[in-house]
């Protein structure tokens, strides 16, 4: 029986092989219940209209249809996310063309698809939390309480969200979709921020919290009178800043007031002379 909240996986691959492999690799996980599987595109299709699974270990290469095909004759609002696994390496662009969410190149060791399933959950986390504040925003307002409509949509970074600061045109608060949660994050609480592949870390009092966003777009939300791009891969809130400390003849580091230490990118410090 499937644990409550269990991604529902449907496993497509016309190699009777391939499909065990991928069945024993997810075995050991509570996380994942394998809801059906299917050897070809057609098969595909109907287990994936009827059962409307969570997540697809989809194969590209496949009889009658392949895997594109499969994913062309769903409409948007039944795709599952997808993760491609095949042993042609030529198809991995059209894959991300098409929104999947990896590409595992045959054959591929147990890391690399350990990998890929810590993404897709990543990203059904993020996708269920977004749905469950839509059904309490929608219920919310069906009761006609708007206080807490507004909260609700400012999880969302819908209508009704909280305006942005007097004049500044930068939001007060930052929605973080953190694991099954969303925090609502002042950005005076905001020490710094780190990339992390396709998310970012931000950290605030001692904490941190992985939000599925680009760096380029947190940073256009927030005050650059208050924060500073420091790397491609940093941003700091100024007002964090205990030191700026040269090393050697090239190399400056930012020290934050929590202890981080930081390297300044060549290209970023002018940015901060205005500290000096």
């Amino acid at each position: 029986m499937d644990s409550p909240g269990a991604i529902r996986a449907v496993i497509v691959d016309d190699e009777p092989l391939a499909r065990e492999g991928i069945r024993m690799l997810l075995a050991g996980d509570p996380e994942v219940a394998i809801a059906a599987e299917s050897g070809d595109g057609p098969g595909a299709l109907e287990l994936i209209r009827r059962l409307r699974p969570d997540l697809v270990f989809l194969d590209v290469q496949m009889p009658e249809m392949n895997g594109f095909e499969v994913m062309a004759s769903l409409p948007p609002d039944e795709l599952p996310a997808v993760i491609f696994v095949t042993a042609f390496d030529r198809y991995a662009l059209r894959a991300f063309e098409v929104h999947a969410l990896d590409y595992l190149l045959k054959p591929f060791d147990d890391d690399r698809f350990y990998d890929a399933l810590r993404r897709a959950k990543a990203h059904l986390r993020l996708s269920r939390m977004s749905d469950l504040s839509q059904r309490l925003l929608s219920l919310l307002q069906s009761y006609g309480d708007p206080a807490a409509a507004a909260a609700a949509a400012r999880a969302r970074g819908g209508p009704g969200s909280e305006p942005p600061a007097a004049g500044a045109g930068h939001p007060r608060r930052l929605a973080i979709k953190d694991g099954c949660r969303v925090v609502f994050l002042s950005v005076d609480e905001i020490d710094w921020i780190e990339a992390a592949d396709y998310y970012v870390q931000i950290h605030a009092g001692g904490k941190s919290y992985l939000h599925r966003e680009t760096m380029n777009s947190v940073e256009g939300k927030l005050d650059p009178a208050r924060f500073v791009r420091i790397h491609r891969s940093a941003i700091v809130n100024r007002d964090r800043i205990k030191e700026l400390r040269t090393q050697g003849r090239r190399e400056t580091v930012v020290v934050l007031a929590g202890g981080a230490e930081l390297k300044v990118a060549r290209s970023h410090r002018e940015k901060l002379s205005a500290l000096r």
